[in-house]
């Protein structure tokens, strides 16, 4: 995909990935609709520029995510790529609530589906289009401690295969983000818990890889569009441990409850 030129729209882009995504896709100069929960970490994170126009919402809102596709019509012109990165990590055992679920359910993995339900029709149509899948290595490995986090990033990774084989060959492209270990509050806030179950769950992805920064994670996906290929590993050894998986199913899972029970015995 021809990033220059073109029109964006981010979700979660109040920090993190999402900001760093956002600056990104500017400076290979796309114009971007970015968009986050909290309209403050925002506001600080993505000033609004002749390139970038910021609106407060709900990424797993059906008229929010609707909103965000108006601005960018009216301000930029058609959607071209849509980068649903915003996420939730919420439920640790023994601690999962049905609250919990809900919510990782929603952000996780229907604002993706609901964002493409609304793009898709005027992709299809023009033949172009590209979606921006933000999942995680934990949907391609597992997280430890955190089964909603696993759950759902697995079933984000599902949804962007079944797009890509579904509309791949009629010219919406997709790009699924696989990274581990990203230094933000997401994982800061993990190290820092009381909880021994949310700081081993947090090790887990620390202790296998280096910790990139958002910025580095931003250019490998925005550099995983503009190449055309699906799956973007920012930590390279994500394809190691996926291969090891895939050939002995049994052994992978008896190797990381070795892993789990030594970062219990270490928290």
């Amino acid at each position: 995909m021809q990033i220059d030129g073109s029109v964006a729209i981010v979700t979660g882009a109040g920090g993190g990935i999402g900001a760093a995504l956002v600056k990104e896709l500017v400076a290979h100069g796309a114009r971007v609709v970015a968009t986050d929960l909290d309209g403050d970490a925002l506001a600080t994170a993505v000033p609004t520029s002749d390139t970038v126009r910021t609106l407060p919402g709900d990424a797993a809102s059906t008229n929010d995510i609707r909103a965000s596709i108006d601005i960018a019509e009216r301000e930029f012109g058609p959607v071209d790529l849509y980068a649903a990165n915003a996420g939730v990590l919420r439920g640790f055992e023994p601690d999962v609530t049905s609250t919990d679920w809900d919510l990782s359910w929603r952000v996780n993995v229907m604002a993706h589906v609901k964002a493409a339900e609304l793009l898709l029709p005027g992709w299809l149509e023009r033949g172009s289009g590209h979606f921006l899948s933000t999942a995680s290595a934990a949907g391609l490995l597992t997280q430890l401690g955190s089964p909603t986090y696993s759950v759902t990033k697995h079933a984000a990774v599902g949804y962007a295969e079944w797009l890509a084989a579904t509309y791949g060959d009629r010219g919406v492209g997709v790009t699924c983000l696989c990274p581990m270990g990203v230094d933000t509050a997401m994982v800061r806030d993990g190290l820092a818990s009381d909880d021994p179950v949310v700081q081993a769950g947090t090790a887990s992805v620390t202790s296998a890889g280096e910790v990139l920064s958002p910025e580095v994670v931003a250019r490998e996906a925005i550099r995983g569009v503009i190449e055309g290929g699906f799956l973007v590993l920012p930590h390279p050894e994500v394809a190691t441990y996926r291969e090891r998986k895939a050939a002995d199913i049994d052994r992978w899972i008896a190797g990381m409850q070795r892993f789990r029970r030594g970062l219990e015995a270490g928290s």
